[in-house]
């Protein structure tokens, strides 16, 4: 039987490639999005498209009983969401109620509506985690930003949900998402865009002014940040697994290469794919940017994840491909 899913902000960065690696396999897709920073070009052919909002819970109600009556749903999956670190520190509120509020209320309906799977596109931007070592699930929750706050009040309602309700979910917790579909269908489109990949890829290619560098006092091998660079192809492989595992019980998992690269480094890397000098420039440090953050992303790997695109170059250049094939991403917004 064809399994089915309900994707939010599936044409969004993440979700667009994760409803494309679904309908690779031969699944149906139904995507709910209100393109307010999803882009319709994102939307892979075959996918059935509701523009729809999350606050709308009429809205909410009338896809999942329209797919019910094709037959039960396999399980949704929850990306929708704000997802800028620095804004939800200045409108705190609407992030909590965009996010945390609407998560919710998706997860009630999905009760009401009999769904029995639920997997959340989640953040590493809920821990506060002192020293170098890789970050574990079970390391302490401290968000720093409202961002963050907003992931884990979802987290948490999905705890309760499973308590009161039986809802099997999984918690799915990025670090930083990069690079784009291998076969260049799909790529990153954020405006305004704040990946690091991305910004040195455009700072290469002269479409932005010399890259700034935040820092490069930190106690690290070359003194600027280390993050820990996830292929988005290799993310939407988990949440297919995710979904698999989801019968034998709830699972949080970190997803992250579980290497670390310096923000040096990935210029170095954009440099050698192009073959292009990147101009950049030191700024004064960003006031919460930790000096290392890596994941441990053993449970994921327990089960059976393993990433396929760890190498640094071959994200970049996954990256650097769909910008140079679509230099205006998914076209001017509407």
């Amino acid at each position: 039987m064809t399994q089915r899913f309900l994707v939010t902000g599936g044409a969004g960065y993440v979700g667009s490639h994760v409803v494309a690696a679904l309908l690779d396999r031969g699944d149906a897709v139904t995507i709910l999005d209100n393109l307010r920073t999803g882009h319709r070009p994102a939307v892979p052919p075959g996918a059935a498209f509701v523009q729809g909002d999350l606050a709308d819970e009429a809205a909410i109600d009338a896809v999942l009983a329209q797919g019910l009556a094709e037959g039960p749903w396999t399980a949704v999956l929850h990306f929708a969401a704000l997802s800028q670190v620095g804004e939800s520190m200045r409108m705190p509120m609407r992030y909590l109620l965009d996010n945390g509020a609407n998560g919710i209320r998706l997860i009630d309906a999905c009760i009401r509506h009999g769904v029995t799977k639920f997997v959340l596109s989640s953040t590493a931007a809920l821990f506060n985690v002192p020293g170098n070592d890789p970050i574990p699930e079970d390391a302490p929750i401290d968000p720093q930003s409202a961002y963050g706050e907003s992931k884990y009040i979802i987290e948490r309602a999905l705890r309760w949900a499973h308590q009161v309700h039986g809802l099997r979910y999984a918690c799915l917790r990025y670090f930083n998402a990069a690079g784009a579909d291998p076969a260049g269908r799909f790529g990153e489109d954020h405006r305004p865009e704040t990946h690091l990949i991305p910004l040195v890829i455009d700072a290469a290619l002269g479409r932005r002014a010399a890259l700034e560098v935040y820092g490069d006092d930190y106690p690290t091998q070359d003194g600027t940040c280390i993050r820990d660079y996830v292929h988005v192809s290799d993310l939407a492989s988990a949440h297919l697994l995710a979904v698999e595992r989801l019968d034998d019980g709830p699972l949080v998992w970190n997803l992250g290469n579980g290497l670390g690269h310096s923000v040096r480094e990935v210029i170095a890397s954009v440099e050698r794919v192009s073959g292009l000098k990147v101009p950049y420039r030191m700024a004064p440090r960003r006031p919460g940017d930790a000096a290392v953050l890596v994941a441990s992303s053993q449970r994921a790997q327990a089960a059976g994840w393993r990433p396929v695109h760890a190498d640094l170059d071959e994200i970049v250049r996954t990256a650097f491909a769909w910008r140079q094939s679509h230099p205006d991403g998914y076209g001017k917004q509407a």
